[in-house]
């Protein structure tokens, strides 16, 4: 029975695809698209997956709306594709991602939930983990390649964690925002429970690769749950929610070292800490600004609208404390001359994103924040060719 309903579904739905393939026709073929989508409905019905509590039918018409409104009209697409037309405020073009294609159907959700289609954050994340764990490295040695891997893998399950935290807090909010209404919790792909779950089971296995480290670096670890679970709820009471971010996303400057060291130098964890907080403000609030016209309608706050039309102004010198204090830390641990090399290298990175950033286009400030991933791989370089050459 559900074979057959599935077979049904699936002819239906190329029905509707020819129905709007012509874009001169779709006012008249509206109404039998309508009707297309109400049979697919039923249809549908028998595929639906109880034990997941989750329907295949959520998914199957996410994908047959974006069947049908992509092949509606064709020289849209081309139009931004190439750029043109007056579609840059609306953000990047959605794309299938490996999740989509590869993920099985019933596990898509909670890949999206945890953002592992948007590895981004991830790089983030770990930067700052790879940097203090190369420069905890003995000289003229290579770094620890199992405490590279360790955090690496910490630094994926953290993030997917912090973001499911912050979906399960900001489901009444995401689905009032353009970019996050389709987030698994917001528009009921998931429900606060299997949320809570998948929580459960991210952080199991955090707990996993923290018990592999030593006692203080156990210790240090576990309270960084304290920003994680706290960070979401800072955009309801303050404008520097970024800030809080970059508390958050550095705590592996100070973990890594200790991993490696067993104890915290402050002349050297401290600015390198310091560092990535100030990198963290500039990156996030360039990201903010994709957001700035629905936190106003919604009332959450960000340095985005805090710094308003003075914002370059402010990355530019949260920009140079972040270089400042990157070379204060290679300094106080004897870094050679490579690392201010690559040094050099990433301040113009972070300069040209500062620069040419378009902080009314939603899609260029998607693009500098993502290629803040290469900041963090040019410092990486250099602290890796630092400290080989001490």
């Amino acid at each position: 029975m559900r074979i057959l309903g599935l077979l049904r579904a699936s002819r239906r739905v190329l029905v509707g695809r020819c129905a709007v393939s012509n874009p001169r026709a779709l006012k008249t073929e509206e109404p039998s698209l309508n009707r297309c989508r109400s049979l697919l409905i039923r249809d549908i019905e028998v595929c639906s997956f109880p034990w997941w509590r989750f329907e295949f039918r959520d998914v199957f018409f996410s994908n047959f709306r974006f069947i049908s409104t992509s092949s509606c009209n064709p020289e849209k697409e081309e139009r931004q594709e190439d750029g043109a037309g007056d579609e840059k405020s609306k953000g990047p073009i959605a794309r299938a991602s490996w999740v989509e294609n590869y993920i099985p159907l019933c596990l898509q959700p909670y890949a999206l939930l945890a953002r592992l289609d948007k590895p981004i954050g991830t790089w983030l994340l770990a930067w700052p983990c790879a940097w203090s764990i190369t420069i905890a490295a003995t000289p003229g040695n290579f770094p620890d390649f199992k405490t590279l891997a360790l955090f690496g893998c910490g630094a994926m399950l953290l993030r997917g964690a912090g973001c499911t935290v912050n979906d399960l807090l900001d489901r009444d909010i995401d689905n009032k925002v353009e970019r996050t209404r389709s987030r698994p919790i917001a528009s009921g792909l998931l429900t606060p429970f299997q949320g809570i779950s998948f929580l459960g089971f991210q952080l199991l296995l955090g707990l996993g690769i923290l018990l592999q480290l030593n006692d203080f670096s156990r210790i240090l670890g576990a309270s960084s749950l304290l920003l994680v679970f706290s960070y979401p709820l800072m955009k309801r009471f303050t404008f520097w929610p970024q800030a809080f971010l970059g508390l958050t996303f550095n705590w592996g400057a100070l973990l890594g070292w200790v991993a490696i060291k067993g104890t915290l130098d402050p002349a050297i964890v401290l600015p390198l800490y310091t560092a990535g907080v100030f990198w963290t403000l500039v990156y996030d609030t360039i990201y903010a600004h994709q957001d700035k016209e629905d936190d106003l309608k919604v009332g959450v706050k960000s340095t985005a609208l805090r710094f308003g039309d003075l914002t370059k102004n402010w990355i530019t010198g949260f920009g140079a404390a972040c270089i400042t204090s990157l070379a204060l830390s290679g300094y106080n641990a004897d870094l050679e001359w490579p690392y201010y090399v690559f040094l050099a290298f990433a301040t113009g990175q972070l300069g040209w994103q500062i620069w040419t950033v378009d902080l009314s286009d939603r899609a260029d400030c998607n693009r500098k924040f993502v290629s803040n991933k290469w900041f963090g791989a040019l410092v990486f370089s250099g602290t890796l060719l630092g400290r080989l050459a001490a």
